[in-house]
């Protein structure tokens, strides 16, 4: 008799549903992962209220969830980096390994990744995954499955400072203190960054990025932004701005914030599709504009970072529930921002 296993299924807007589906066959190179801890990521909250994020729409019954760890229970015949009992981060992006991009080391831009709970792909809110073993990054027995979890949105802020050419001592701002803008605080932090400015409108968020070694914060509710990283950086603006909220406001204050010769990261998603931007401004002062998106060769790196005490992602985590409380979960990480950075679900 086939084996049944549990998986909370999406499918429509606001219907989530937990439903028995088969257990996952393995392929050669699989390794069957028994998901031990979820985070809850504003995508998966997007996709479940409303059933899209710009062109990518939930057609069929899908399963939510992407930042995730485990322990591997069986393994294919070819795996060899991984064995039974093993405890995983689960990388959730599947490159083809074949494509220019691919082969040049740029595997997140493949055109052909498939994606954890990115339609038509099913995510990690499941008892077990079959996931390709070279995907899997074996865990310090330090780091607790909520951590491994940790790791996938850390390595959204630590790709970035990568991508930004983040040197010791350069002062930073990062608009936005949720998982993403945290993570890239601990990153930048990690990196050698001198000045670490945490910009947000969420007191509780604003505190919290306090907490965790941001050297000011700003509510921008209560001050201007850019004159307030004006006035901490002697007139000139930040070294580096690090956009992680996604809204059309803070990313056109990305210019105004960052000094002549500075460089602007973008890695947060606006949900419209263009914004205006003062381009002849940016030229005349030579600003830097770096995009970056999702990660590519950095899990390694992220788990090295939090195994040796380099960063401290705790705090990130506010809430955790039972899996059968997923859609609590969600309901949390939805309308209490005030309160809930990491929404953890625990399965």
């Amino acid at each position: 008799m086939e084996k049944k296993i549990k998986a909370f299924i999406l499918h429509s807007p606001g219907d989530m549903r937990l439903e028995e589906i088969a257990m996952p066959q393995l392929s050669p190179d699989d390794a069957l992962v028994k998901v031990k801890s979820v985070g809850v990521c504003g995508s998966d909250v997007h996709y479940y209220r409303n059933g899209r994020i710009g062109s990518f729409i939930v057609k069929d019954p899908l399963i939510l969830g992407h930042e995730c760890s485990g322990e591997v229970v069986s393994v294919g015949p070819d795996v060899k980096n991984v064995k039974p009992g093993d405890r995983v981060v689960m990388e959730p992006g599947i490159p083809c390994r074949k494509c220019w991009y691919c082969k040049n080391g740029r595997y997140n831009m493949c055109p052909d990744i498939v994606f954890m709970a990115t339609p038509p792909h099913h995510g990690s809110m499941v008892e077990y995954m079959a996931w390709p073993a070279d995907f899997l990054f074996k865990m310090p027995d330090s780091m607790s499955f909520q951590e491994g979890a940790l790791v996938e949105p850390f390595a959204v802020g630590l790709f970035s400072t990568r991508r930004s050419g983040l040197y010791p001592s350069a002062s930073v701002a990062i608009l936005g203190a949720g998982p993403i803008g945290l993570s890239a605080l601990e990153a930048v932090k990690a990196m050698g960054a001198g000045q670490v400015i945490s910009i947000d409108v969420i007191p509780n968020r604003l505190e919290l990025a306090r907490q965790m070694g941001a050297t000011h914060v700003i509510n921008a509710k209560e001050k201007n932004a850019g004159q307030a990283v004006k006035e901490l950086t002697n007139g000139e603006g930040a070294h580096f701005v690090f956009e992680t909220a996604g809204s059309d406001m803070t990313i056109q204050q990305t210019v105004e914030i960052v000094r002549d010769g500075g460089t602007v990261v973008l890695l947060g998603l606006p949900p419209q599709l263009e914004i205006k931007m003062p381009i002849v401004e940016s030229v005349i002062r030579e600003v830097n504009f770096v995009t970056s998106f999702r990660y590519c060769n950095i899990f390694e790196e992220a788990i090295t970072l939090m195994a040796h005490g380099k960063v401290n992602l705790k705090p990130l985590l506010t809430h955790e529930f039972a899996f059968k409380d997923t859609l609590e979960a969600f309901d949390v990480s939805e309308h209490q921002k005030d309160s809930a950075v990491k929404v953890m679900i625990n399965i």
